[in-house]
């Protein structure tokens, strides 16, 4: 059965370019230069409402299970949304130059990012605070953990740097010839990697060496995307020439080059990428796995720590007080800045 791209859902929402873009199973959120996070109900096709937290361009979005949102941009923010109400948990000044971006840890309980002040900073997302900063000789434009969350990478320039987590350290350094633009984890060690050309090179973590590489648009590749449906692997390339490619994948003959499933013009100029799959695939199974082990965490980090203000679970949370409504139509909501009060307890 050929496979085929058409527009299901299509929205000018935003007064500028489009910077970032995340989806979990119900939601696709969209970031602009226009400073707004905008979001879209993707069961009812419908726009959902407008985040207005962040001063300057929203650089990253990532989804944490189906109830929690992360958001980075030029003003240095990093904002926790609660994804029922929309409510901001959290609005953390996480770096003095831009938040160039971030990667939430598959058990949910850290995060990573990235920031134009060249530090990679470690986030405890269960007390909303920062647990560790590292300094980077340059600023770094990428982070991102690998699916076993065993390992992230760092991307810098050209430079992809690869870190183990229990050790914190580099253990391999992949180069390319142009920067890199775009990267994702296929497997837990192999990482597709798109530079500023038209090339599409598979690396090995463990060894670094490059595994295949395939001529994939004509233009220079701005984002990839990849995904699993009834057992086939699939990579989504898009390029800034508006094309829209997706190819299946064999990992069992990953030095084989992918067959191209279909493509599909624009006739725009891509500047990100996401797949959104709808419930009635497979990934429905995963994503409520996913889900139920998410919220087994929350249980479980809710009952840890009841004593402090916690800002990842929604049970716990006691900084939002009021609650908020979106409006399916086009009503632009502002989020109000939370503000985490200290209290100091003086002895004698």
């Amino acid at each position: 059965q050929p496979w085929t791209v058409v527009p299901d859902f299509t929205h000018h929402a935003h007064s500028a370019s489009l910077s970032a873009v995340a989806v979990n199973n119900r939601y696709v959120v969209t970031g602009s230069r226009d400073e707004t996070i905008q979001i879209y109900d993707m069961k009812k096709k419908i726009e959902h409402g407008a985040l207005l937290q962040h001063n300057g361009t929203i650089t990253c979005l990532e989804f944490y299970g189906t109830a929690h949102l992360l958001s980075g941009a030029e003003d240095g923010l990093i904002c926790i949304w609660n994804t029922k109400r929309w409510e901001c948990l959290k609005s953390i000044k996480a770096h003095k130059g831009h938040v160039t971006s971030l990667s939430i840890h598959p058990s949910g309980k850290l995060a990573l990012s990235v920031g134009t002040d060249k530090t990679l900073r470690t986030w405890n997302l269960v007390e909303g605070r920062s647990a560790f900063i590292k300094n980077l000789k340059q600023n770094a434009h990428i982070i991102k953990w690998s699916p076993d969350g065993e390992r992230y990478v760092t991307v810098t320039t050209n430079k992809v740097d690869i870190y183990k987590l229990d050790t914190a350290s580099i253990t391999g350094t992949i180069t390319t010839e142009k920067r890199v633009s775009s990267l994702r984890f296929i497997t837990d060690s192999i990482l597709a990697i798109a530079g500023d050309d038209e090339i599409i090179r598979f690396y090995s973590c463990d060894s670094q060496k490059c595994l295949c590489e395939f001529k994939a648009h004509e233009n220079r590749i701005k984002d990839i995307y990849s995904f699993e449906k009834e057992g086939q692997h699939v990579i989504v390339t898009a390029s800034s020439d508006g094309y829209i490619k997706m190819w299946s994948l064999d990992l069992n003959k990953i030095k084989d080059v992918p067959s191209l499933l279909c493509e599909v013009n624009t006739k725009a100029r891509l500047t990100c990428l996401a797949v959104w799959l709808d419930q009635a695939s497979e990934m429905k199974e995963n994503s409520d796995k996913a889900a139920t082990s998410s919220q087994a965490n929350e249980d479980e980090k809710s009952s840890i720590v009841r004593k402090n203000k916690v800002f990842w679970t929604d049970k716990s949370d006691k900084t939002v007080k009021r609650k908020r409504k979106i409006t399916p139509e086009k009503q632009k909501l502002e989020a109000p800045l939370q503000k985490k009060k200290k209290k100091w307890n003086s002895s004698a």
